[in-house]
């Protein structure tokens, strides 16, 4: 649809209203240091911090790892099915309030796994809020287990496994954690193990790491749709492919800024992507941690880049294309949106 273009004041009233879905957050990230300390407390778990405030002010990275390293802290503090069920639930009442329709969640089991957790305990959890979504948020949401790419693909195939008995809860697989050093052939068997079981397939490819983890997570994983992908710009080849083959990609500018991949937002190449013809979408990636949800990725990257009304709706309409729902509820999303921007024309 083409509306006719919003004005530059009114521009942030309609990115905050319109429906919207988010495809790249990691639930772990959602964690704000509030909620950290009160499952700290509930389970007796003592924390590096003194206080909520020096937990948040301690959120300062100069790249992935430093994040990773105070995020996996961060888990430690989980313990419980209920846990997991109140943590998805806060996210789910966020991206409500940024009026997302449906989100696509990226989990892992490994790093709970790791401390002594069952898989069954993570995923039962995350599933029962996706499951109280519709009722109490209004909202459709699914999960997406990540295999931790730092990690070896035996202990990824140890960790389908476990998922497996709970398959029905999960709706695809991806690939997340550092990507430098960790390209997506090391993990080329586990991901044809996971397509031939019928999960939707997703990575993490060309944050950090080079355009050429692009072309190996679609040629060699075979994934769907790429998780961040903002280096294709540096390869004419694979944007034309990207653009040929409508792959999207799960662009996270507040992250991209906060982990250094560009120094302001004003360099990101976010509206670039869009005005070639990608499938670009915006997420909030790990929003407790990246000084943002989906909303505040929205408007301070717009006002950066001077985007528009028209790159709105396209992104918009790129996250319920891009998400792996039903072509009925799909419908119904774009309907709702369409109706905002005609109040708005």
């Amino acid at each position: 649809m083409n509306y006719p273009l919003v004005s530059q004041d009114r521009l942030p009233e309609l990115l905050r209203r319109m429906p919207k879905a988010e495809l790249h957050m990691h639930i772990e990230g959602s964690l704000e240091p509030e909620l950290m300390f009160a499952l700290a407390a509930r389970n007796s778990v003592q924390l590096a911090y003194p206080n909520v405030q020096a937990l948040r002010d301690a959120y300062v990275f100069n790249n992935l790892q430093e994040f990773l390293d105070i995020y996996h802290a961060g888990t430690m503090v989980l313990k419980t099915e209920q846990d997991f069920y109140d943590m998805t639930c806060a996210y789910l009442a966020r991206a409500q309030a940024d009026n997302v329709l449906h989100t696509e969640i990226f989990f892992d089991t490994q790093t709970h796994t790791g401390h002594g957790l069952s898989a069954a305990t993570v995923i039962n959890g995350l599933h029962r809020a996706c499951a109280d979504a519709p009722a109490k948020f209004g909202m459709t949401a699914s999960l997406i287990l990540c295999f931790l790419r730092h990690l070896s693909e035996e202990e990824a195939f140890a960790c389908l496994e476990e998922a497996l008995p709970m398959r029905d809860k999960i709706v695809g697989i991806g690939l997340a954690s550092s990507e430098l050093g960790h390209p997506p052939e090391k993990f080329a068997k586990v991901f044809a193990r996971a397509r031939e079981l019928g999960f939707r397939l997703v990575a993490h490819a060309g944050e950090e790491g080079p355009a050429s983890y692009i072309w190996s997570a679609l040629d060699v994983l075979k994934v769907e749709r790429i998780d961040h992908g903002v280096q294709a710009f540096t390869d004419p080849a694979l944007m034309q492919r990207l653009v040929q083959d409508k792959i999207p990609l799960t662009v996270c500018p507040l992250s991209n800024l906060k982990l250094r991949v560009y120094p302001t937002l004003a360099q990101h190449n976010l509206g670039k992507l869009l005005d070639a013809g990608i499938v670009a979408t915006v997420n909030s990636d790990d929003p407790a941690y990246f000084g943002g949800y989906l909303n505040e990725n929205f408007t301070q990257t717009f006002a950066a880049l001077g985007l528009n009304s028209q790159h709105a709706y396209q992104t918009a309409l790129n996250s319920f294309n891009a998400s792996f729902i039903d072509a009925s509820l799909r419908q119904k999303y774009v309907q709702r949106l369409d109706e905002v921007f005609e109040t708005f024309a």
